[in-house]
């Protein structure tokens, strides 16, 4: 592993445990140049995962760019990071398991929106007005309609009535 401040190749693990309820190691490395110390955490990846666009690009996907969009729906709210972060390794697990490669930005959307939905309906309504590109207060309340009708646990495929306007 090459060391993140001086980029010597030459690190050293000095502690190795499980993280994440074991679907993952965090190992402290120490560089052997300058001394400087650090944290990786190293998980098991199935497969490589592309994710198609609305506009039909292929991009890899990006395990940190999901973890992102699923902190900024859940900030401030009730929901610790070790949480987050079960929640997040639990979303790419399903998505590996799918068994296929090609991913649209539309199924990880409906995905992310499900689980939300089962743990915060705010974070679930933050998410859904940038996944489904909100312009309008009636967006708002027409998933606030669905929330109501269909309560916790609710399918995603209820919204939005009038066609998804998927922005990826």
């Amino acid at each position: 592993m090459r060391c993140p401040f001086c980029g010597h190749d030459d690190t050293q693990v000095k502690d190795s445990r499980p993280h994440e309820d074991g679907a993952a190691i965090r190992r402290r490395r120490i560089c052997g140049s300058c001394g400087q110390r650090f944290t990786t955490i190293e998980r098991v990846q199935l497969r490589d995962l592309v994710v198609i666009k609305a506009d039909a690009r292929r991009v890899p996907f990006e395990r940190d760019k999901l973890a992102r969009s699923v902190k900024v729906a859940l900030r401030k709210r009730p929901v610790d990071a070790e949480r987050i972060e079960r929640i997040v390794t639990g979303l790419v697990r399903r998505l590996e398991a799918m068994g296929e490669t090609d991913i649209s930005s539309r199924d990880i959307g409906r995905l992310v929106m499900e689980t939300l939905r089962e743990i915060d309906s705010v974070a679930y309504i933050r998410f859904a007005s940038v996944h489904w590109d909100f312009r309008e207060t009636k967006d708002f309340a027409d998933i606030l309609a669905t929330i109501s009708t269909a309560g916790p646990g609710g399918s995603s495929d209820d919204f939005p009535p009038s066609g998804p306007k998927d922005k990826d």
